[in-house]
């Protein structure tokens, strides 16, 4: 069994100010999906409203992307924020991007985790559900991507949330199907040739190799091609036309 689609996302709006991250308008020629980054971890109002006009423009889906309160860190370190502050927290950040969207004539359609966050609720039950109840509270619809097995997975769905399992390219997994820390060697796959083969065993086989070399279940409904590694304009368009050409579509999933 395969899926007869999957989704493309990457992370987009990851700048602040007059410093940018990644070609945001290059990408939204290839993705299906953005994760705009709210301003906690990167992105600004300006940033926001920009990036939210271009992937209507271009019928993308808007996700917002939210994290831990840290610029500085790129909302890659590990904090601890108790469960009502952040709950407040996730709520204001999917709030922020909703009016840019919804001025450009496409509602907020998701929410991602990100970095350190990200991580945190795939074990974590007490940050899982603050994060829960954060998207409750700006919208009750709105599905979250996950990673599969996760924390957020099992306590969203209880939530009534919808979860959409999400898989990721450029990544590499541990035997127990979570995500390499970056602090580790290897924890981003560069080699393009690698980083197709991946994509291509998740959508088709709904399999991925690990990090040790062993072949785990890992069957996403949308896959991640991170925005801010070397050469990702390029490695998303060699990603999308290569799973179209193995009989896959790429499309939304929303």
């Amino acid at each position: 069994m395969s899926w007869a689609s999957i989704d493309l996302n990457a992370d987009l709006g990851e700048g602040f100010g007059r410093w940018r991250l990644t070609d945001d308008l290059a990408l939204l020629s290839v993705v299906t999906s953005a994760n705009v980054a709210c301003g906690f971890h990167a992105g600004d109002a300006a940033t926001m409203r920009e990036v939210c006009g271009w992937a209507a423009e271009r019928s993308v889906r808007i996700g917002a992307q939210v994290s831990y309160r840290d610029l500085a860190g790129f909302g890659r370190r590990a904090m601890e924020i108790p469960a009502r502050e952040l709950s407040a927290e996730v709520a204001y950040q999917i709030g922020a991007l909703g009016i840019f969207a919804a001025a450009a004539g496409s509602p907020v359609s998701y929410v991602k985790p990100h970095g350190a966050l990200y991580n945190r609720v795939v074990r974590d039950e007490e940050q899982a559900a603050a994060v829960v109840e954060g998207v409750l509270l700006a919208d009750e619809r709105l599905p979250l991507l996950s990673l599969p097995g996760s924390a957020l997975h099992t306590v969203a769905a209880k939530a009534g949330l919808p979860v959409i399992t999400e898989g990721f390219a450029d990544r590499a997994y541990t035997a127990e199907g979570t995500l390499v820390p970056r602090e580790q060697e290897g924890a981003v796959v560069t080699d393009e040739a690698a980083v197709v083969e991946r994509s291509i065993g998740m959508a088709r086989f709904g399999t991925v190799t690990t990090h040790c070399g062993r072949a785990i279940p890992m069957r996403p409904r949308s896959l991640c091609v991170h925005g801010d590694t070397p050469g990702a304009v390029e490695l998303a368009r060699r990603v999308r036309r290569e799973l179209t050409e193995a009989g896959v579509r790429v499309e939304a999933f929303v």
